[in-house]
C-alpha cells in the first residue's frame, strides 16, 4: 500500500478506531470467557457496525479493523508474557524522558560507534510488530527501525514518516516484550 493509499483515511479514521476499540472493550467485558477467537468475532463485530453507518468505505473500515486487531494483539501477548498491565505497554511517562536524555547523549558521541550499534540492534531484533508511517495505532511509544528517534503517540493517531530520518518503519516500544533470549 502507498502512502497516499494510506493516508486516505485521514477524516474520520481516528474517531472511528476509537469507537470500534470501545465497542470491543465493552463487548469483551460482557462476556464471560474471553479468547483469542472472541476478540477476533468482536472486533469483525465493530467492522461491521461501523460499515453499516455509511461513513467509511469496507476497505477503509477493514483497514482499521486490521489495525486494531493487530494492536490488541499485540497487548494481549504483552500481557500474558509479562504479566504487566497496560501502563507498561504504553509505556508513554519514562520513555519521554528517556528520549530527551538519549537525544542529549547522543548529540555528543561518536556518531560511527552510534551506527554501528543501531546496525547491531536492527541484525538482533526479531520481529516484534512493525508499524508503517500512515496506519493508524493506538497510544504508545513508537521507535523508527532506521535511526531509532523516539515517537509518542498521546492518543489514537496515524504514524507519520520520522521526523528525523523520514524512514516509514517503527516497533511500538514496551518495556519488556518480547522478552529477549537470555
Amino acid at each position: 500500500m502507498t502512502e497516499p493509499e494510506r493516508n486516505h483515511l485521514s477524516g474520520k479514521a481516528l474517531e472511528v478506531y476509537d469507537r470500534m476499540l470501545e465497542r470491543v472493550q465493552t463487548r469483551m467485558k460482557e462476556l464471560q470467557e474471553t479468547s483469542l477467537e472472541t476478540l477476533e468475532e468482536e472486533i469483525q463485530k465493530a467492522v461491521e457496525f461501523e460499515y453499516e453507518l455509511e461513513e467509511m468505505t469496507r476497505e477503509e473500515a477493514d483497514l482499521l479493523g486490521a489495525y486494531l486487531e493487530r494492536d490488541l494483539k499485540h497487548l494481549m501477548h504483552f500481557v500474558d508474557e509479562t504479566g504487566e498491565g497496560l501502563k507498561e505497554w504504553l509505556q508513554l511517562d519514562i520513555s519521554l524522558l528517556e528520549h530527551q536524555l538519549a537525544d542529549n547523549l547522543l548529540s555528543v558521541a561518536d556518531q560511527t560507534l552510534v551506527d554501528t550499534l543501531e546496525l547491531k540492534q536492527k541484525l538482533e531484533n526479531d520481529d516484534a510488530g512493525h508499524y508503517i508511517s500512515g496506519e493508524v495505532a493506538t497510544a504508545g511509544m513508537f521507535r523508527c527501525l532506521n535511526c531509532s528517534h523516539m515517537r509518542c503517540l498521546t492518543a489514537t493517531s496515524h504514524l507519520e514518516p520520522c521526523e528525523a530520518c523520514g524512514s516509514h518503519y517503527y516497533e511500538r516500544v514496551t518495556s519488556r516484550w518480547p522478552q529477549k533470549a537470555e
